[in-house]
């Protein structure tokens, strides 16, 4: 990594950091904060990349806005709820659905370069992880190297093949700071 570059971990949401409600072997996010659940191991997970030195920002597409099925205060409520319990340093959300073709819907990098001009982020040195096909090419898109939490969902298989592929955040996590340089 060059001096004055930062290094951060892009973290989806929904099945990365809480668990997804899945439905017909498809992942949904929750609705409220009640149905909040963090997955068991994320604060351990969070604080040993936190100790690694990287940055710890989610992008989280949430379509749900769009289609008129869950309000953005709901969204941004679930959000804060996380982040009293977990060491993020932002969120970067899309509120917006396919139609819309905006450049922040993952697939496409938009979260993910917005958030490295912020924040200064060297992409090259970042990594990306995620449970779903969109979150994996966001990440390749951005040139961050991407790891995927595989749950087997009944959906398509990501455009690139990730980097790595974990069966937790805490697997995740590890090899990231195994592999960081």
């Amino acid at each position: 990594m060059g001096i004055g570059t930062i290094k951060a971990v892009f973290l989806d949401r929904d099945g990365v950091l809480n668990e997804a409600i899945v439905r017909d072997g498809r992942p949904h996010s929750p609705q409220t904060t009640d149905q909040l659940k963090l997955v068991p191991d994320a604060l351990g997970a969070l604080s040993a990349l936190k100790a690694a030195g990287f940055l710890l920002i989610v992008v989280t597409n949430q379509p749900e806005v769009a289609r008129g099925t869950q309000s953005r205060q709901a969204v941004e409520e679930i959000n804060s709820a996380m982040a009293r319990q977990l060491p993020l340093d932002a969120f970067y959300t899309c509120w917006h659905d396919d139609p819309d073709a905006c450049p922040c819907r993952k697939p496409k990098p938009g979260l993910l370069t917005e958030a490295a001009a912020t924040w200064g982020i060297d992409l090259g040195w970042s990594y990306l992880v995620g449970d779903r096909w969109r979150d994996i090419d966001a990440g390749a898109a951005a040139g961050c190297k991407t790891v995927l939490i595989d749950y087997h969902y009944r959906e398509r298989a990501p455009d690139h093949e990730p980097d790595h592929r974990s069966p937790n955040l805490s697997d995740a996590a590890e090899w990231i700071v195994r592999t960081a340089c």
